[in-house]
């Protein structure tokens, strides 16, 4: 029953922390409950515990539950707001410009395939001072 009981306390513990891994050991303490119900000696119900909760955490890892994405950081709404933003170029000197932008002067650069031609773009990177910009639809 032990084993039980403990697989309920990391059950809770993972509802705490929002990540698959406490599961992935409830599965393994799970696994050296039932090996408890067979009759199985102590040290064998800790080996299949250990082994299988291994596995279990191993195969999320590899998984794509697992991996935390990886974005760049240049080009993510949730790290730098002025992604997806518009401005107002009023004119382009080959794929540069300068331009105003939340009342500041900024250096922009035409994403690649966009046009260099006068009228609103939307941000889609930031690289230090220079925005990053592509043609808007509006």
């Amino acid at each position: 029953m032990i084993w039980f009981i403990l697989v309920g306390v990391v059950v809770i513990l993972e509802m705490f922390t929002g990540t698959f891994y406490l599961l992935m050991i409830g599965i393994g303490l799970a696994a050296g409950g039932v090996t408890a119900l067979v009759g199985a000696s102590d040290g064998a119900q800790l080996v299949v515990a250990a082994i299988v909760g291994s596995i279990a955490t191993y195969g999320l890892r590899r998984s794509k539950w697992g991996r935390t994405a990886r974005r760049e950081v240049a080009r993510d709404p949730n790290v730098n707001l002025d992604i997806g933003q518009t401005l107002v170029v009023d004119a382009w000197s080959g794929n540069a410009a300068r331009t105003t932008y939340r009342g500041a002067q900024w250096d922009v650069e035409l994403e690649h395939g966009a046009r260099a031609q006068p009228g609103v773009f939307v941000i889609r990177e930031v690289r230090g001072s220079r925005l990053i910009v592509a043609n808007s639809d509006k």
